[in-house]
């Protein structure tokens, strides 16, 4: 035997290879931690591929972080057409309308509704709905033959509607299903509804999904959330955005444990992320240091690994120039993650192809960025620029290497050049440089520059 499929049994300790040489995890959003390490310790070094339209949070965190390859199929099958995604009310004229148009055209339904205790209730409200409509119903405690003679009757064309629970959620492929009904919607993942989405425009027929909910009102955010990213993500391969929605939504869960999703979610996924990049780049500096010393000798030593800018300058994206404000916060953040000159310089023709000639208000913004680089470089926390006054606060803690750097020398050696203008301090326990007169961030940013060529004069 060369190839063997199987299901979670092939995790089991009395399953034995020869020489086990690629592993391939298909539908991995089905599978725990546990089974997939399990999976993996069937061979040391084993190469494996997982499959998936949407990415459980924790398996797409590993892949953003670099510690798995990830590769996205966007061409979809050939005569294949978008989803058409609607959400709506338990309103009896439009679900009505909305099954006469697929049978009028010869096609049949999915009715989703995950309650096994109520299905056959909600059987007679269908037939009261549509009287002329076939309907079946399947789920997962009826016996084996019961259901596998069920969905074999509804692909003959024996019935119109199969009401059924998520049992039709993967591994069904019907391409004359091309209407979809999930009631209560509020109460499914982001990764169900997709999967489930994904059992109707198998075809070169429009399909449409129906997410059946409750007033919004009535929804909780995260749920609000999900409903909305699945309607707005409705073009063909958004699997990939649907799962990033879902990382940002619930968490990337434990990185060394087993929980695939939870929570980051009072910090917000980007705030979280720098946490632990810094969280990183601490380890590298401390619990690391000899490990990586050699790559430290080749690169200048950073004792800080952000800084942070208040000033009492306009610094803005005008509203008059940027008139959305979603618009604009999504560019702050954009800004704020820009680490070198060319991608700032690329920011700026995109702001001025898209809006037009920058204000001044918004320029002198962009040049914050530049600052804090040149900041960070000479272990600078935090820069005030107030009252004509710019004050540099520096590394936090008193015993920091950074006090014995080359880069404090150059602090120090330009405030003995220009004392008139420069004073040491300390307060609250930090220690500072302010310099005045400094009244714009061009002026700002040739102090750093003076800083920088202080050994040179």
């Amino acid at each position: 035997i060369d190839i063997l499929i199987g299901t979670h049994k092939i995790a089991n300790k009395d399953v034995v290879f020869k020489d086990l040489g690629l592993l391939v995890i298909d539908e991995e959003q089905k599978f725990g931690v546990s089974v997939k390490e399990k999976l993996k310790e069937l061979k040391a070094n084993v190469d494996t591929l997982t499959l998936t339209a949407t990415p459980i949070p924790r398996t797409l965190q590993f892949s953003l972080m670099g510690a798995r390859d990830l590769s996205i199929i966007n061409t979809p099958p050939p005569n294949r057409y978008p989803v058409v995604t609607e959400l709506i009310r338990f309103d009896e004229e439009t679900i009505r309308e909305a099954i006469e148009f697929e049978m009028n055209r010869n096609g049949q339904i999915f009715f989703v509704n995950n309650k096994i205790q109520n299905l056959y209730l909600l059987q007679t409200k269908i037939k009261k709905i549509v009287p002329e409509a076939r309907i079946a119903v399947a789920h997962g405690q009826m016996p084996t033959t019961q259901l596998e003679d069920t969905i074999i009757d509804f692909i003959n064309y024996d019935y119109d509607i199969l009401l059924a629970t998520t049992v039709i959620e993967s591994g069904i492929d019907m391409p004359n299903v091309n209407t979809i009904f999930v009631n209560n919607a509020n109460h499914f993942g982001l990764s169900d509804l997709h999967q489930l989405r994904g059992r109707v425009g198998r075809s070169n027929r429009k399909a449409y999904c129906y997410l059946i909910t409750p007033d919004m009102k009535d929804v909780s955010d995260d749920a609000r959330r999900r409903l909305q990213a699945i309607s707005t993500f409705s073009d063909l391969g958004s699997g990939f955005n649907i799962a990033m929605q879902d990382l940002d939504i619930r968490g990337a869960g434990n990185m060394l444990g087993a929980e695939q999703s939870g929570f980051i979610a009072e910090l917000g996924y980007e705030t979280y992320q720098k946490i632990l990049g810094e969280a990183v780049q601490e380890l590298h500096r401390d619990e690391f240091a000899d490990i990586i010393a050699d790559t430290q000798q080749r690169q200048p030593t950073v004792f800080v690994d952000d800084c942070t800018f208040e000033s009492d300058l306009d610094l803005m994206f005008p509203s008059d120039y940027i008139s959305s404000t979603s618009e604009r916060m999504a560019l702050y953040g954009e800004l704020d993650a820009i680490a070198d000159e060319e991608k700032l310089d690329e920011f700026k023709s995109r702001l001025r192809d898209r809006f037009g000639a920058i204000p001044t208000e918004a320029d002198d913004l962009m040049k914050v960025i530049p600052l804090r680089r040149r900041a960070i470089a000479f272990g600078v926390e935090r820069i005030l620029l107030h009252n004509g006054r710019m004050t540099l606060y520096l590394v936090s803690k008193p015993d920091s290497p950074y006090y014995r750097s080359e880069a404090f020398g150059k602090m120090i050696s330009y405030v003995s050049r220009f004392p008139k203008s420069c004073r040491i301090g300390e307060s609250s326990g930090r220690r500072y440089i302010s310099v005045e007169p400094v009244n714009s961030l061009d002026t700002a940013l040739r102090v750093l520059d003076k800083i920088n060529n202080c050994d040179e004069a």
